[in-house]
């Protein structure tokens, strides 16, 4: 381009408008990295839930290992109480760690499920701030397009929706963080 069609093509931009159009193109910048910053924050979030949900079939999986442990202690101290035996006193004592075995494991297990079942709630207050955090970024990618169909209509109507969604996609996603 010659210095003079560089003039004339900067008057031309000038006239239609386009450098009203700069706070536009800022403000869709902004936008796109707020959707970056939610979008990684609901990964890092449906992670955990993930992770979480993981540790409480873990901790089910650990009370039922003790459950099925005790029914076998239970069902062998019955059927060695229910056999006649030459040795009453040897039996006696092995009933009596059985039964002893028995109390552990039923405060145990009451603390295994204790611990599953508070896992479990981390799970689903996880998965609340993943939701929270999935519509809020919906609703940014939404204001990106309408604040990008400005640049294409020259239309502030859509740059102002485009902000509205991308302040209630925010609010949302910072709502996840109020989430207990």
């Amino acid at each position: 381009m010659e210095a003079t069609e560089i003039d004339e093509f900067s008057k031309e931009m000038k006239e239609g408008g386009e450098n009203g159009l700069k706070h536009v193109s800022l403000a869709i910048s902004v936008l796109a990295v707020l959707v970056a910053m939610v979008t990684v924050l609901g990964h890092r979030t449906h992670t955990e839930a993930v992770l979480s949900q993981t540790r409480a079939a873990d901790q089910w999986n650990e009370y039922q290992a003790k459950k099925i442990r005790q029914g076998q202690i239970s069902v062998a101290a019955d059927l060695l109480s229910l056999q006649p035996s030459s040795n009453d006193a040897a039996v006696q004592k092995k009933l009596g760690e059985y039964k002893s075995h028995m109390a552990k494991w039923n405060d145990d297990l009451a603390e295994e499920q204790h611990e599953a079942e508070s896992l479990e709630a981390e799970v689903k207050l996880a998965e609340k701030r993943a939701d929270r955090y999935d519509l809020g970024e919906a609703l940014l990618e939404i204001a990106v397009v309408m604040s990008s169909v400005t640049l294409l209509t020259r239309q502030r109507l859509y740059f102002l929706l485009g902000l509205s969604l991308g302040l209630a996609g925010l609010v949302l996603a910072a709502s996840a963080l109020l989430v207990h």
